[in-house]
């Protein structure tokens, strides 16, 4: 079939499906990143998918009508520079602060959205399905269970030092609670320079979720100058 005003060509329906499963795959995707509330939500993961899989389309079958005995096509030039694409991409959702780094999970099915859309491009569907389906048992399934496994952290008590009369405390409290955690303020004392006035507590925390998991939020809250732990009451407090 010759090409219709450029519009309709031989490959037209193979690319329209190829481009269809695409959306739904990273959809799936995109949702799950979406319920948590993370920097990249289902619109990046939809696009970062749908784009990876035109430019594999476009590798594939966009220079056809040049083809001949002097000219070679390559299709994987196009999908080395996606791959090295996205790591830019997925760098800019990673944020570093207090020593704590977050985002690499929302990067890393940046990367797993561009697989996909190039793996539909490419016309390999069942190697697409597969990777979305083991993603989405990873983070809806495996994570969870693994999150439950017996961890020393949970038994750590935490030694924060916070900014004097700007209500720190009712934020860190709040920030536990939300975790999953409840605690037991142990002793506090106040410490005072000539510039500002802190509050130095010590506080148990309890719950199933590990301690890593709360610490994070912590060193987040305003005013908050600096979070340590430690195991028991023998060991020394250092720095999370």
């Amino acid at each position: 079939m010759e090409s219709l005003v450029g519009i309709v060509t031989d490959t037209s329906l193979i690319e329209t499906q190829l481009l269809v499963a695409a959306f739904v795959l990273c959809s799936l995707i995109g949702v799950e990143r979406q319920l948590r509330n993370k920097a990249a939500g289902y619109r990046t993961h939809v696009l970062v998918g749908l784009g990876s899989c035109a430019f594999t389309l476009v590798s594939a079958y966009g220079f056809s009508a040049v083809l001949g005995s002097d000219v070679n096509l390559d299709p994987s030039r196009i999908a080395a520079q996606i791959v090295s694409g996205i790591g830019f991409l997925g760098a800019g959702v990673i944020f570093k602060g207090h020593s704590v780094v977050r985002g690499l999970t929302t990067a890393a099915t940046i990367w797993v959205a561009a697989a996909v859309g190039m793996a539909c491009g490419s016309g390999m569907l069942s190697l697409a399905i597969a990777l979305t389906l083991l993603h989405l048992l990873t983070l809806f399934v495996i994570a969870p269970i693994i999150r439950k496994l017996p961890d020393p952290d949970r038994k750590r008590h935490l030694r924060i030092t916070y900014a004097d009369g700007a209500g720190v405390l009712r934020d860190v409290l709040a920030a536990a609670s939300t975790s999953g955690f409840t605690s037991s303020i142990e002793r506090s004392r106040r410490v005072s320079t000539s510039e500002q006035s802190s509050v130095v507590i010590d506080i148990q925390f309890h719950g199933r979720p590990p301690m890593r998991d709360l610490i994070p939020h912590l060193l987040e809250i305003s005013g908050v100058e600096r979070v340590a732990l430690k195991h028991t009451e023998e060991d020394e407090y250092n720095d999370a």
